[in-house]
């Protein structure tokens, strides 16, 4: 390994280091507007320029490698008089708009020209003026701020897979554009607003809206996919204002999906914000006390075997637990989580989480997606399938069964039929080549797969094709199930199912005299009888509210602090950084009070109570180590002829929350003209 003397400071580094991240280890800062760690090398801003003994000139640090026996120096004159000779020449075009720009507070340019900026300019030319860009709904453009440092371009590129911007012109007429007039596609385009180290590239929802210094900052993660990415969210009194990502190198790096970053405008709308119950079709508002009393005096004229409860996929582990123990107490176990009607069982924890973890995809050479679309169910999961496509040193080699999918990465599309997974396992077709030469295989099986009638005799060929081409050593699982509910893992690591191995949410939605809806707004509302006393807990007023007889208003994601466990089996925390609107509750606060109201004796009687009996569940549910899918036998080997598809996805209205989003609303408006176009 190479040894280097910076600034006085002797360190060894790892080959093919840079001189900028030798720095960086030693905590000595260095000034750079087009690097970024997690793209592709430009060395085009020159800001980064370091002074290497020997050498005839500086040397940008970026693209320089630490090399045995450098001496560099950081801090020197020369060093200064070049940045602040790049930093005069960066503000040569720059628009003295800083007052106004959305970017204030939290400008690279800003910051660095505080250090290297002159007073005076002697440049008396007029400054350039380019266009402003129209690049949809979410980016807000100003681009004669921009200075071409192209990291937009290189993550569209690198990391998204949608080459949709670059440079046009030359010279003095270079501009950063689409190369035709479009919107950027990309289900992580608003990453590049991130990206911007100066004021081109800005959110549009949140433009000119507030500043960063007036903003609260509560760390939480994202519960619109199961990935649960880590966000920060930004508010001021009771309004969410904006939400952008938290780095954690396990899960999502330093990224967010535009659902993710831009959805929060569906929080201010068709909020339920007090309880009600329905009178001659009517909805009256109440007390907290008048309608538990009306459930209550339901409950007492109904068979305990007609109470059921369906968990949505939004629900967090506590409320589930709590739910689960009122049944319980009440006789029932007709609780479900699986509100999509799968038949995913929860015996063993590795037959429904992603063993592979997301940050170990990387170290796969081969990848077999049976009924997923990873692009739209686990986005940022997609993006490091992509990742490890295009970087790693395994070349990674994708096949799909499935529909035949844009990605954004090459695959093999092997085609639809269920008899491909039996040819496979049977080692008849011709991508077992590739399996036979993996040393680290990786099957991900969609979550629509288990809502198959033949999901069984799938999985008994998928666990025929793991035991063959050993995904699962001692070092390695490569079996991978991608759950889309943020709820669902949580859901079946608490046993929120039917012990009936027979029941689904259907057959629960049709039995049941009283059904409780926990927050689950996907159901097949047509399902529900006439007859049905219906029960909503949740946040926002849509088709499942309209259909109950009593109103439950609950806190959002963004209101309350809750546990969910994302699809690889790590349990993270929603934190409050808004009060729920008028009376709303948290949803385990709603339950407490409920089961106290009814006498209820819980084995617990406080929230630290359910995470601690929550807990001893999960670390029960670790320690089984029983073989994946051992309860399927070789009579359950039947596959139909219907064909496997992912399942049906409305990206930008897949959940409560964005389908009350104006924003999202706009994404899709504008998806949809720009394919009308084509």
């Amino acid at each position: 390994m190479p040894k280097l003397t910076i600034d006085g400071k002797e360190i060894e580094v790892e080959k093919d280091t840079t001189i900028i991240q030798a720095c960086e280890a030693l905590d000595i800062e260095i000034p750079r507007f087009c690097y970024h760690e997690k793209l592709a090398i430009a060395g085009n801003c020159r800001m980064c320029l370091v002074e290497v003994e020997k050498s005839p000139k500086l040397v940008a640090s970026c693209a320089q490698p630490a090399l045995d026996g450098m001496v560099v120096k950081t801090n020197s004159k020369l060093v200064h008089d070049a940045r602040k000779g790049v930093m005069e020449f960066l503000l040569i075009n720059h628009p003295l708009d800083c007052p106004i720009c959305d970017q204030g507070g939290e400008c690279d340019l800003q910051d660095q020209s505080m250090f290297y900026g002159k007073a005076t300019s002697k440049f008396k030319e007029g400054k350039r003026s380019v266009t402003d860009k129209d690049f949809g709904p979410l980016i807000k453009t100003h681009m004669t701020r921009c200075i071409h440092c192209t990291r937009c371009v290189r993550f569209l590129e690198d990391i998204a897979g949608t080459t949709e911007l670059g440079a046009i012109g030359r010279g003095e007429n270079m501009e950063i554009a689409t190369y035709i007039k479009n919107s950027i596609t990309s289900e992580l385009s608003g990453n590049i607003i991130d990206l911007c180290p100066v004021g081109a590239l800005t959110s549009k929802p949140y433009a000119y809206r507030a500043r960063s210094w007036e903003l609260s900052k509560t760390y939480s993660i994202d519960v619109l996919d199961a990935v649960g990415s880590n966000i920060r969210i930004d508010s001021r009194g009771n309004e969410v204002m904006r939400i952008l990502p938290l780095r954690n190198d396990f899960i999502n790096e330093e990224w967010i999906s535009d659902k993710t970053r831009f959805a929060y405008d569906g929080l201010k709308y068709q909020r339920l914000d007090c309880p009600m119950y329905k009178v001659k079709d009517e909805y009256v508002q109440g007390s907290w006390e008048d309608v538990f009393e009306i459930i209550k005096m339901r409950l007492k004229k109904t068979q305990p075997d007609k109470i059921g409860a369906i968990a949505g996929d939004l629900a967090d582990v506590e409320s589930m637990m709590i739910l689960k123990d009122i049944l319980s107490a009440l006789g029932s176990n007709l609780h479900e989580c699986r509100q999509d009607g799968s038949g995913i069982r929860d015996d063993v924890r590795e037959s429904y989480i992603f063993n592979t973890t997301i940050c170990n995809i990387q170290d796969a050479d081969s990848c077999l997606i049976i009924g997923s679309n990873p692009r739209y169910e686990a986005t940022i999961l997609n993006a490091r399938i992509r990742s490890a496509y295009a970087h790693s040193d395994k070349k990674l080699k994708i096949a799909t069964i499935g529909d035949n999918l844009d990605l954004t990465y090459k695959v093999s599309h092997l085609g639809n039929k269920p008899e491909i997974i039996k040819d496979i396992a049977s080692n008849k077709h011709e991508y077992c080549k590739v399996l036979d030469q993996s040393k680290n295989p990786m099957i991900i099986l969609g979550a629509s797969i288990f809502c198959r009638e033949d999901y069984k005799g799938i999985l008994y060929y998928v666990r025929e094709i793991i035991e063959r081409y050993n995904f699962i050593t001692e070092n390695w699982n490569g079996f991978n199930v991608l759950q889309s509910a943020a709820s669902r893992v949580g859901g079946l690591d608490i046993g929120f199912i039917p012990q009936n191995e027979m029941l689904r949410a259907r057959d629960i939605i049709k039995s049941s005299q009283i059904l409780f809806l926990l927050g689950a707004d996907e159901i097949n509302l047509q399902s529900i009888p006439k007859e049905t006393f219906v029960i909503y807990q949740g946040h926002h007023g849509g088709p499942a509210a309209a259909r109950a007889d009593i109103i439950l208003p609950a806190a959002a994601y963004t209101e309350k602090n809750a546990t969910f466990i994302n699809l690889e089996g790590v349990v993270q925390e929603t934190r409050p950084a808004i009060p729920p609107p008028g009376e709303a509750m948290e949803d385990y606060k709603i339950l407490m009070n409920f089961a106290k109201y009814m006498n209820i004796q819980l084995q617990y009687n406080s929230f630290k109570g359910v995470r601690e009996k929550m807990q001893r569940i999960i670390d029960a549910k670790k320690r089984c180590k029983d073989k994946i899918f051992a309860s399927i036998k070789e009579e359950d080997a039947m596959l139909s002829s219907a064909r496997i598809t992912s399942a049906e996805i409305d990206y930008f209205a897949h959940d409560i929350i964005s389908r009350n989003s104006r924003t999202m609303t706009l994404c899709k408006v504008t998806q949809y003209l720009d394919n009308s176009l084509k």
